[in-house]
């Protein structure tokens, strides 16, 4: 019975689904990946770099075929990789055959008759046939997928029922990806992109739960520091691909994942600024910093800039550049949620209505004050007698949405070239997308929207262009232009080609930048970034875009979306994308070759860490991007030097 069961497997092994996202480049390293320290432990074309365990060979039963290792017959033993590591990263995908059973061990010795009596064992297996209670993706007998306390009590407010024991792993037959990463300070694992345990090895909780494990008996079990990576025979049919390992020195750094440096730098854009009705410490004596989440111009022609804070005050430098005091333009902080008690919420977005030197119109998107986590898209008009004055009761709200949860709201608008209106929505938040919000085309959460400001449609405020991609479309919303996104933090028109440009913040790994086009799909939650995620079917999104570039949770945490620079003041940024990491406060410049449709340079710019709130420019196609700052002095541009 055993072997028909084997048989079927094998049959059945070659022809199921597999997505073309993941299988491009199969057995590669992206340029990104390159970039970052990644190497490959698999060529796709044979077993160099392995051998069996206290072995000088491969057996027979390992066999290489279409790109994939497979343990396929009996007696192939379990195998291990030439190399010890220390400190690392592994990225694996494996794919089980039906009831199969496998694991991957790391800290290998050779120093016991078993890899397992040294190396703890992540466990793989068909986690519906399967025979071992332990699941896909558990440290064997001792971690086991756990959801964090925040994301379980946010869903629980949000209306969504307990879950049982979370399970990220795709079904025998379908491709699965496992991450491991490894240091003293801390370990985790990772399935399908879901975050599952941390452990450190070595620590009173490790000990603890090893000896109430099978492994108590062995003495030297998860003591080794050091060793090998190895594929464990189990006696059934698997296949692993994609073994990509990243060591790490001590203190778990990587490398920068560019070409080189450009010779600029960052400067402080409006020395000795005043900032009107600001100031750094409120009346209970405690500081208040600020935070300019806008930075943005009128397309009037006046020179003038705006800045708006993520707190509701809009300033404008009635000089542009060259202004010693700003004037508050309008004071939103009675509308808008203090971004204090939820730091994702607030004023998040401001732009001028293309013809604002007519009209006096413009747009603002900010969290409600008075409906908690409720999305708000305003117009407003400026006072006729005075263009630096905002009518705050002039206000015409457009466009509302409830969200589910506090973070993952968006927030960017800006006109494209076509007049109409943008809206970067992000998937309703939580983590991993409990709704499902991004796949979803019946709500607009996790999408583009693009909306006729100057119009109306169907009983709303607003119009939906004829031509928005899902007009007509049973199951979608028609104000939807593109989706599949988890939290698009900040989006920006190249003012020469009129490229969208969309950085779309990860969830545990990767950072995406994508350039945007009508009704595609942008694959979040079914993949993140170039790589799968969760156990959602994958079908859904087969046929989703890949990013232009992505860098890995290593490199950054939270990408800042910025602008191709068409600007004069900075010659070598020219044509350039700028872009940045919230979290580790790096700085880059992207260039793009639009007619291959590829990256073809990735440029650090040299700064001290720079935590980028957000980008903006001038009428004049400047570029400057914000930090918070305690003493207003947060506003930088860049120079050559």
């Amino acid at each position: 019975m055993r072997l028909h069961h084997l048989v079927l497997a094998t049959m059945a092994f070659g022809c199921l689904w597999t997505s073309s996202r993941a299988g491009e480049g199969t057995n590669q390293l992206t340029e990104a990946e390159k970039l970052a320290g990644w190497e490959l432990l698999f060529d796709g074309e044979s077993t160099d770099g392995w051998r069996n365990y206290k072995k000088d060979s491969v057996s027979d039963g390992w066999v290489v075929e279409d790109g994939m290792l497979i343990r396929k017959s009996k007696g192939a033993g379990d195998i291990i990789t030439e190399k010890q590591y220390e400190s690392f990263e592994l990225s694996i995908e494996f794919k089980i055959s039906p009831e199969g059973n496998s694991g991957i061990m790391f800290h290998v010795t050779e120093d016991e008759v078993r890899p397992w009596q040294t190396g703890p064992e992540i466990q793989i297996n068909d986690n519906v046939n399967g025979h071992d209670p332990q699941k896909a993706g558990w440290l064997y007998q001792l971690y086991q997928p756990k959801r964090p306390n925040w994301v379980v009590k946010a869903e629980k407010n949000a209306g969504l029922e307990e879950q049982g024991v979370l399970d990220a792993c795709r079904p025998a037959g379908e491709w699965n990806q496992i991450y491991l990463r490894q240091t003293p300070a801390q370990s985790e694992v990772m399935m399908n992109g879901v975050s599952y345990y941390r452990f450190n090895k070595g620590s009173d909780e490790w000990n603890k739960r090893v000896a109430e494990s099978k492994f108590s008996k062995f003495e030297n079990f998860g003591k080794p520091t050091k060793g090998h990576i190895c594929l464990q025979d189990h006696n059934d049919l698997v296949s692993y691909r994609n073994i990509k390992i990243r060591e790490l020195p001590a203190d778990g750094s990587v490398p920068d994942p560019s070409h080189g440096e450009l010779a600029i730098e960052p400067v402080e854009a409006f020395p000795g600024l005043e900032w009107d009705q600001w100031e750094p410490v409120n009346e209970a004596g405690k500081v208040q910093a600020m935070r300019p989440i806008v930075i943005t111009h009128a397309n009037d022609d006046s020179g003038r800039i705006f800045v708006a804070t993520q707190d509701g005050m809009i300033h404008v430098l009635p000089e542009g550049a060259e202004s010693k005091k700003t004037i508050l333009f309008a004071d939103m902080r009675s509308k808008s949620a203090p971004y204090q008690k939820a730091n994702e919420e607030g004023f998040l977005g401001l732009a001028f209505h293309p013809k604002h030197a007519d009209n006096g119109k413009f747009y603002v998107y900010y969290t409600s004050k008075a409906d908690p986590h409720t999305s708000v898209v305003s117009e407003f008009t400026v006072d006729p007698a005075d263009a630096n004055k905002a009518l705050l009761d002039s206000e015409k709200i457009l466009w509302k949405l409830e969200q589910p949860f506090s973070n993952h709201n968006g927030g960017t608008i800006a006109f494209g070239p076509d007049g109409y209106l943008y809206i970067g929505l992000g998937d309703g938040g939580s983590a991993d997308d409990p709704f499902d919000n991004g796949q979803n085309l019946n709500t607009v959460l996790g999408s583009i929207l693009r909306i006729d400001v100057d119009g109306k449609s169907d009983g709303k405020a607003y119009g939906i262009p004829k031509d928005n991609p899902f007009v007509g479309k049973e199951d979608a919303q028609p104000e939807i232009f593109a989706y599949g996104f988890r939290n698009i933090w900040r989006l920006s028109f190249d003012r020469e080609t009129g490229d969208l440009w969309v950085g779309d913040v990860g969830q545990n790994l990767w950072e995406e930048i994508d350039i945007v086009e009508a009704g595609k799909n942008y694959g979040w939650n079914r993949w993140e970034g170039t790589h799968p995620f969760g156990d959602r079917d994958p079908s859904v999104a087969a046929d989703a875009v890949m990013p232009i570039w992505e860098y890995d949770h290593g490199v950054g945490k939270s990408i800042t979306s910025g602008y191709v620079y068409r600007g004069t003041s900075v010659p070598e940024l020219q044509g350039k994308f700028l872009y940045s990491d919230y979290v580790t406060g790096k700085l880059w410049a992207l260039e793009y070759d639009r007619d291959a449709k590829k990256v073809t340079k990735n440029y650090s710019i040299p700064s001290n860490k720079m935590p980028v709130l957000t980008f903006g420019e001038d009428q004049d196609g400047e570029v400057y991007f914000s930090i918070e700052s305690a003493n207003g002095r947060g506003i930088y541009k860049f120079a050559s030097n």
